[in-house]
């Protein structure tokens, strides 16, 4: 089953039962992907459908950080409850100890010493991240703390 397959049986599933938040939240997931599948006029892989709901979350955490600012917790309420929805799509979130790990290589990797290996470091890190849900701002801090910043 597709990720649109999965959207649309789950819109199906949340029309029937009335959840309206939810409801809203795969709409816009669909649309997003239908419009991507426009653009690229073909139909998205898996892959590809993981990035752009990757994107849809981290677009919503920089809302969420916005709304914070601005006083607005009601609206960065709404946008949490979204990410709990769409995070239901993507493959687990890595926790801070597999990171570290994974950043411990890449350092070990690239002979980082410094923070002006920051770059290389964080290159090599989100390649083998790639696929994975992860924060990167989290990876950047734990770079960051593993190189002595």
């Amino acid at each position: 089953m597709t990720f649109l397959e999965r959207i649309n049986n789950d819109l199906l599933a949340a029309m029937k039962q009335k959840e309206a938040e939810r409801l809203s939240t795969l709409r816009m997931v669909k649309t997003a992907l239908k419009n991507r599948e426009i653009e690229k006029m073909a139909a998205l892989s898996d892959d590809e459908a993981i990035k752009l709901l990757q994107s849809l979350v981290k677009q919503r955490r920089d809302s969420i950080e916005q709304y914070n600012q601005g006083g607005r917790p009601e609206l960065a309420a709404k946008e949490a409850a979204e990410i709990k929805i769409i995070e239901e799509y993507l493959p687990a979130a890595l926790d801070e100890n597999a990171i570290a790990q994974i950043v411990a290589e890449a350092i070990a990797q690239t002979g980082a010493s410094s923070l002006k290996d920051l770059g290389s470091v964080m290159k090599a890190v989100m390649a083998r991240l790639a696929g994975q849900t992860v924060d990167g701002k989290l990876v950047n801090q734990i770079v960051k703390s593993k190189l002595g910043g």
